[in-house]
């Protein structure tokens, strides 16, 4: 009776950590090739100026049968900053804005992911120009499955926005200009 019992809890234990170990890696393909973040902001309310960062990194977990177990971490390098026009983006790159010298870098850190089909909204902290917040990501799951090189890709797009002042870049375009948007598109290979 003993050895039924100890093989009972083996088995459950067996079965709790097969389950808790269903969440897969999945690293974020290189950043400009099938990985993007692009930005958009109204400028002085009468266009909108459009940009990205070109170098950023990251990886996600997740997990089918327990999306809520799910995370992300992406590390975006600030000095990429890139809207096509060299002069602007050095401005960018300024005390004015970025400071890329003093904050070279921005980072989202899942806290909570949540998943209705294929719509996803997670929760996390966002810090950017040396200022951590609490950040709301909403998005889709586009899709997964094998490529054409023997790997296994997972795919998501998501869109957030936020006030420059709420970070701490006080540089005056206007009342038009104060919300910045931004949209991910995310592709991963499982590790």
């Amino acid at each position: 009776m003993k050895n039924i019992k100890t093989m009972m809890v083996a088995g459950l234990l067996a079965l709790g950590l097969s389950a808790t170990a269903q969440a897969e890696t999945y690293k974020i393909d290189d950043a400009g090739s099938h990985a993007f973040i692009q930005f958009k902001v109204k400028h002085l309310g009468y266009s909108w100026l459009l940009g990205r960062f070109n170098d950023f990194k990251g990886e996600f977990n997740y997990d089918e049968k327990n999306p809520s177990a799910s995370s992300v971490t992406v590390d975006i390098d600030t000095n990429s900053v890139d809207t096509n026009h060299a002069l602007r983006d050095k401005h960018l790159r300024s005390k004015d804005f970025l400071m890329v010298d003093r904050y070279p870098d921005a980072k989202f850190v899942s806290t909570s992911f949540t998943e209705h089909g294929k719509d996803i909204e997670i929760k996390g902290k966002f810090t950017f120009h040396g200022v951590t917040k609490d950040m709301t990501i909403k998005g889709k799951h586009i899709g997964a499955g094998k490529d054409p090189w023997g790997g296994y890709r997972r795919g998501f797009e998501a869109w957030t926005s936020f006030k420059m002042a709420d970070y701490g870049m006080l540089y005056d375009l206007g009342p038009a200009s104060e919300v910045v948007d931004l949209y991910f598109s995310i592709e991963g290979i499982r590790q």
